[in-house]
């Protein structure tokens, strides 16, 4: 799930950055990558994945 919500914010930053959109000093478009970049390290990392890691149980 967060590597989605990563993939959304990416294309937001570009988006952003592609448009020259003028925003506030929050949501400029290095802010929307690094948060991007924070999910996908959080989806790597194996957090909100909702799968277990753990092997079958038998």
């Amino acid at each position: 799930m967060l590597g989605i919500i990563a993939a959304v914010l990416f294309f937001i930053a570009f988006l952003i950055n592609a448009a020259d959109i003028s925003t506030n000093e929050v949501f400029t478009s290095t802010n929307v990558m690094l948060i991007g970049l924070t999910c996908l390290a959080l989806h790597v990392a194996g957090i909100g994945s909702g799968w277990a890691a753990r092997g079958r149980r038998r």
